[in-house]
């Protein structure tokens, strides 16, 4: 599994000219779903994600978690984050999972989420996605398969 997280201001995700997922001061996460990804690997994305210390305190240290400040989430999906790119110029994907796997993991994610987190927005499983954000600091984050090996 991989997470691509962005601190940002605001984020929406928009399908067909049609605003799917719309956030405030929160989480756009990219999520990236391998093939040997389960839903035990996704608790511990979700734990990690969800306790992320990354916003700013009074002190302006990076000290607090998205249930501190009342932050928010959009999830998107996005399998490229497995492009493999070791071998000339055109990316393979064969290290994403399938696509019936990857929607069930995404979904389990989503709905695991929003037991922790009064709002979670979300794009479209598949659809082709306009993404836009104001990355805040900027500040992103990979999360990835190093991060419990």
């Amino acid at each position: 599994m991989k997470l691509v997280v962005q601190r940002v201001t605001e984020a929406s995700v928009t399908v067909d000219q049609k605003i799917t997922g719309q956030i405030g001061k929160g989480f756009l996460v990219l999520i990236g779903v391998g093939e040997k990804d389960t839903e035990e690997i996704a608790d511990k994305y979700i734990r990690k994600l969800l306790n992320l210390r990354i916003f700013e305190d009074e002190n302006g240290k990076t000290n607090l978690s998205l249930k501190d400040v009342g932050g928010e989430l959009l999830l998107v999906s996005q399998f490229t984050l497995y492009a493999n790119c070791s071998k000339g110029n055109r990316p393979s994907f064969i290290e994403a999972g399938a696509p019936e796997k990857a929607e069930t993991l995404y979904n389990y994610i989503i709905t695991e989420c929003r037991k922790q987190v009064p709002v979670v927005e979300t794009g479209i499983f598949g659809a082709e996605m306009k993404v836009s954000l104001v990355n805040d600091g900027p500040f992103t984050i990979l999360l990835d398969e190093h991060l419990f090996a």
